[in-house]
């Protein structure tokens, strides 16, 4: 029989502070008798008393009801219940990735004949997919450039705009958008607004600010240890819950309930996690800043750096990725034997876990509405959780041996 959720004690999680509701949110509550974390719970095959029991199951598909693996299991349902309290959303959609979530995102709103406007800053792979899969359904989409005045994307909509997509910061360069407004061109002229909120994770609530669809990777902070791939949607109205939870089984979108079960312990640490992100990413930037080899430092959150009013107005903190932009007249391959000479910054992809990361973004940037903004060779840094004396003091000596090359 397809178990009833609705009568389950639920912790109490309204009106209290973040740090409180991560540890509160997906889970039964201090009262209620039992292990603190609620359990692992994999399974493909459901069982039902009946055929007719079966059949009603499959009337609430959209529903957190047991009907078979693939459309969830109570240890998926605990982390969507979690996820959409997070955003000040109504539901959540767990999918296999970050990427993962942007396309069935798009596909839920786009089909053949329609035309979306995207960042020209967007993340690699969601450019890759509107110039490819996308393409070959019959979408047209439009690159703007991602710091675009409300009056300027007007002009770029058509009677076909289905779509806006935002990202705020944009990948690799952190152009920061004013979503508000750009929320409020797209919804006049009946647009979904869909946004990958990766970076703003707890510190941007993206419906209290226009947008219908939010999207995160879990695979960052949320997974926070480098060892899962999870992606979630989070949706704020029943009508684009529909076309997103439709978009998410038609397409087999799965995630592994161990994942989400992983996901789930990363979020009781995830305030205090992000905290020392911010303040040893805020102290490893100002550092930089201060550095002549250094022409900007792409940190929203850091005074003077573009987008910072922005960020001020409508985020309460921020995470520990940013850019640096070096001289121009620093060679990349300098900057290169720089960062080879790293020794506490992996080099890799992704970002969001406990260890440093440094990744050359130069060459590695495609636009089309505009180059990029980077006087010179680039760089893009994830500050971990290790003293951040430690990795200024690493720096120093990468720095030393860029300066002898």
């Amino acid at each position: 029989m397809a178990e009833d959720r609705t009568d389950q004690p639920q912790a109490r999680t309204s009106g209290l502070h973040i740090d409180t509701r991560l540890t509160q949110l997906g889970r039964a509550g201090v009262r209620k008798p039992g292990f603190v974390n609620p359990p692992l719970v994999r399974g493909s095959t459901v069982l039902h008393n009946s055929c007719a029991e079966r059949r009603e199951a499959g009337r609430h598909r959209l529903e957190q009801e047991l009907i078979y693996g693939l459309l969830g299991t109570p240890t998926h349902f605990a982390l969507e219940d979690a996820l959409a309290a997070i955003e000040g959303g109504t539901r959540c959609q767990i999918v296999s990735s970050g990427l993962a979530a942007i396309t069935v995102s798009l596909l839920a709103y786009l089909g053949s004949g329609d035309h979306c406007l995207v960042p020209d800053s967007v993340y690699g792979p969601t450019r890759h997919f509107c110039d490819t899969l996308l393409r070959q359904t019959g979408v047209e989409t439009t690159y703007y450039v991602p710091t675009i005045d409300p009056d300027s994307l007007a002009a770029l909509f058509r009677p076909n705009t289905k779509v806006l997509f935002l990202e705020s910061p944009g990948s690799h360069t952190f152009e920061m958008q004013d979503v508000p407004a750009l929320a409020r061109v797209a919804h006049a002229r009946g647009a979904a607004v869909l946004m990958d909120n990766t970076w703003g994770i707890l510190f941007f609530q993206p419906f209290a600010h226009g947008v219908d669809v939010s999207i995160q990777a879990l695979t960052k902070y949320v997974g926070g240890h480098s060892d899962i791939i999870l992606g979630g949607i989070i949706t704020a109205r029943d009508t684009d819950w529909e076309k997103i939870r439709n978009a998410s089984m038609t397409l087999g979108q799965y995630a592994s309930p161990d994942d989400c079960w992983l996901a789930l312990r990363g979020l009781r640490t995830l305030a205090a996690r992000l905290k020392q992100h911010m303040e040893s990413g805020l102290k490893v930037a100002r550092w930089l800043a201060a550095r002549a080899e250094v022409y900007q430092v792409l940190h929203p959150a850091l005074p003077g750096a573009p987008g910072h009013a922005i960020w001020r107005r409508d985020y309460s903190g921020a995470c520990s990725l940013f850019g640096v932009v070096f001289q121009p007249d620093i060679a990349e391959g300098s900057m290169i034997e720089m960062i080879d000479s790293l020794e506490l910054f992996g080099i890799g992809a992704s970002w969001g876990g406990f260890e440093s990361l440094a990744l050359p973004t130069t060459g590695t940037i495609r636009r089309t509405a505009a180059p990029p903004p980077l006087a010179g060779p680039a760089v893009r840094f994830h500050i971990g959780l290790e003293d951040p004396n430690d990795l200024i003091a690493d720096l120093e000596r990468a720095f030393k041996h860029l300066r002898r090359v």
